[in-house]
């Protein structure tokens, strides 16, 4: 087995029962076509190609892509890319492959120090969604990160995270998986989750003020909402505006569902004195 990258985040999946969990969360067809982030060693796109009728593997490591090639080159249902997924267009580069275009899923055992960027790529953001929305997108990461993207209001997990995410997808966590199913194992134990982006049954009238109230509400989990919003809302008319949309005044910024977020934006008066909100 190649060594571990610490570079990239490498760390090699070892556990049956965890990769069988992946494979089966992802619900794959033989018409599927998949995308894997970080193909590694190739432990989940042997499973995947068994199944899937396409999967393009991204891979950062160079040294690694000769391995897959020789496992795996002789499937004609596989095409591997050597690059790093955050700044490759994906699209340009499957231009000449018909086969493998715009692939539905993902799948994937992701490099938990740019859990975020690979999320922002594949969701887009509250602003800026992916005008392309996947169908599943199936990944194993930290499970810290894990927690907070599927987190309901009220719970400790829930944040900032949790609203932006949970705005452009469904989150489902479907299990942990221990530090020892990976070698080397990591320092964080993980969880595997899946996401179903799906149109926006409310979208915010204005999604950056969204964007921008969300960022402000939490940037101090400790105070009261309020308190946080002062900076971009007066006072009175901010206890006024909680009132109406029936909002705790003394409500935390974690207290408040993704629906409430979206009210609270789209209720927000522009004549309201503000500072930071446009």
């Amino acid at each position: 087995m190649p060594k571990a990258r610490k570079q990239f985040g490498q760390h090699w999946l070892k556990s049956e029962k965890a990769l069988n969990r992946i494979v089966s969360s992802a619900e794959l067809t033989e018409s599927d076509r998949v995308l894997e982030i970080g193909a590694g060693t190739g432990i989940l796109t042997r499973q995947l190609i068994s199944q899937a009728q396409a999967v393009v593997a991204v891979e950062i490591d160079r040294d690694l892509c000769p391995i897959l090639v020789q496992k795996f080159g002789k499937y004609e249902n596989f095409l591997l890319l050597q690059g790093d997924f955050l700044t490759i267009e994906l699209d340009d580069l499957l231009a000449p492959f018909p086969a493998f275009q715009n692939p539905r899923k993902v799948v994937a055992n992701i490099p938990y120090n740019i859990t975020g960027p690979i999320l922002e790529k594949l969701l887009g953001t509250i602003s800026d969604p992916n005008p392309k929305p996947l169908d599943s997108i199936v990944l194993l990461l930290q499970k810290e990160v894990a927690l907070r993207i599927c987190a309901n209001s009220n719970s400790s997990h829930y944040g900032a995270l949790s609203i932006r995410v949970q705005y452009l997808a469904d989150a489902e966590f479907i299990s942990d998986v221990a530090a020892k199913a990976f070698s080397p194992p990591p320092k964080v134990d993980s969880a595997i989750i899946r996401l179903k982006p799906r149109a926006i049954e409310h979208p915010a009238n204005d999604p950056r003020k969204l964007e921008t109230l969300i960022k402000l509400g939490f940037s101090s989990r400790r105070k009261m909402l309020r308190n946080n919003l002062k900076s971009a809302i007066e006072l009175e008319p901010l206890n006024a505006l909680l009132e109406s949309l029936n909002i705790n005044p003394q409500a935390r910024a974690e207290d408040l569902s993704v629906k409430e977020w979206i009210a609270l934006s789209n209720a927000f008066n522009p004549d309201t004195p503000a500072h930071n909100i446009h």
